[in-house]
C-alpha cells in the first residue's frame, strides 16, 4: 500500500528514536541503520490507517527485528575473529539518541554496551527499553508479548547484571580531558611506572581488529600488562607506519559519552579508543580498530570541527 506524505512524515519524526534504540540493542550503527530501514518497508506495507499509536507499532516492529538480528549475530560472534567490540558514536552523533538522565548517558556507554552483549535479547531489550527510553513496563510487555510482571523481572535481573558489571563514575568534561592530557603523556613518556600510576589494579586493554588489522586476540589484564602494552604501543616505529599505511593524527574526544582518543590519518578514522575511568583510575581501554566499524565515525569526523591533534602517533 502506497504512503501518503502524513504517513512518511510520521514514520520520519519517529526515526532518530528508532535508530537509538535499535544501535542499543544491536550495538551496531550500520545494523541499526538496516533494521530501521526493514522497519520502514514494513510500514509502507501496512495499512497506517488502521495503526491507532503508530510510535508503539513501528517500536514493537522494530524491537522484534533487533531480536531476531541478536539471535543469528550471537552464532556469527562465535566465529568472529579476536575480541568483538560495539560501533563507536562520536561525541554529537544523532544516533546516540537521549542524554538527559545519568541512566541513559549510562544505557548508551561503551562499557555497558559491551556488558549487554551478555544479557539474553529479551534481557536487552527490556533493559534498553526501560532505562534508556523510560517505556512503562505495560507498554514494553505489549512489545515483547510479556506479561507486566515478567516485564519487571526481566528488567530487574538485567539491571542487576549490568549493574555487577561496572560501578558508574560520571565525570565532567575538563576532568575527562585531564585524564587523557595524563595518560598521553605517560604512555609517551618510554617508562611503564607513569603508566602504571593511572591504572586500577585490575585494568584491562580490549582490541578488536575483526581479522582485518591486528589486534591481540585476548585482552590485557592487569595494571602492569596494561601498562606495558600501552607503552609500546605509543612508541614510533617504522613497522607500524608500514601497517597503518602513515603516522595518524590522535585526538582528544568522546565516544558513547565517555573520554577517547581517535586516530586520524588522511581523513579517515583509523581507531577508537575509549577510556573507562573508575573511581581508583583508569578502569578499562577499549580499542577499535576495525574498519568496518569505522565507516560512520569517518563520516561523522568528517562533518564535524574537531579542533588540532593532541599528537602524531608512530
Amino acid at each position: 500500500m502506497a504512503l501518503t506524505v502524513s504517513d512518511v512524515d510520521r514514520f520520519e519524526a519517529t526515526r532518530p528514536r528508532l535508530e537509538a534504540i535499535a544501535y542499543r540493542l544491536l550495538g551496531s550503527a550500520s545494523e541499526a541503520e538496516d533494521a530501521v530501514q526493514e522497519t520502514f518497508l514494513r510500514w509502507q506495507a501496512a495499512d497506517a490507517d488502521r495503526v491507532v499509536v503508530p510510535e508503539a507499532w513501528l517500536t514493537k516492529v522494530l524491537t522484534n527485528l533487533c531480536l531476531n538480528q541478536l539471535t543469528s549475530a550471537r552464532a556469527r560472534r562465535e566465529t568472529y575473529v579476536g575480541e568483538w567490540l560495539p560501533e563507536p558514536l562520536l561525541a554529537g552523533d544523532a544516533m546516540l539518541g537521549p542524554a538527559d538522565t545519568a541512566e541513559q548517558r549510562e544505557s548508551v556507554s561503551y562499557a555497558v554496551l559491551t556488558l549487554l552483549e551478555r544479557l539474553s535479547p529479551n534481557e536487552r531489550a527490556v533493559y534498553v527499553l526501560r532505562e534508556a527510553f523510560d517505556y512503562p513496563h505495560r507498554e514494553i510487555a505489549e512489545i515483547l508479548d510479556l506479561t507486566e510482571a515478567a516485564s519487571q523481572q526481566i528488567f530487574h535481573r538485567a539491571k542487576k547484571h549490568v549493574a555487577q558489571g561496572r560501578a558508574r563514575t560520571e565525570i565532567d568534561e575538563a576532568a575527562a580531558r585531564r585524564i587523557v592530557d595524563e595518560f598521553l603523556a605517560a604512555a609517551t613518556s618510554g617508562r611503564t611506572e607513569p603508566l602504571v600510576r593511572l591504572l586500577t589494579q585490575d585494568a584491562v586493554a580490549i582490541g578488536d581488529g575483526g581479522g582485518k588489522v591486528p589486534a591481540r586476540a585476548k585482552a590485557f589484564e592487569g595494571a602492569l600488562a596494561v601498562a606495558t602494552f600501552m607503552r609500546g604501543l605509543f612508541k614510533p616505529s617504522q613497522a607500524k607506519r608500514s601497517i597503518v599505511g602513515g603516522s595518524p593524527d590522535v585526538y582528544a574526544s568522546t565516544a558513547n559519552g565517555s573520554p577517547a582518543l581517535v586516530a586520524v590519518l588522511d581523513g579517515r578514522v583509523i581507531g577508537v579508543m575509549c577510556l573507562e575511568i573508575g573511581p581508583d583510575g583508569i578502569a578499562a581501554f577499549r580499542n577499535q580498530v576495525n574498519p568496518d566499524k569505522l565507516e560512520r565515525a569517518t563520516r561523522h569526523w568528517a562533518a564535524v570541527d574537531h579542533g588540532e591533534p593532541l599528537l602524531r602517533a608512530f
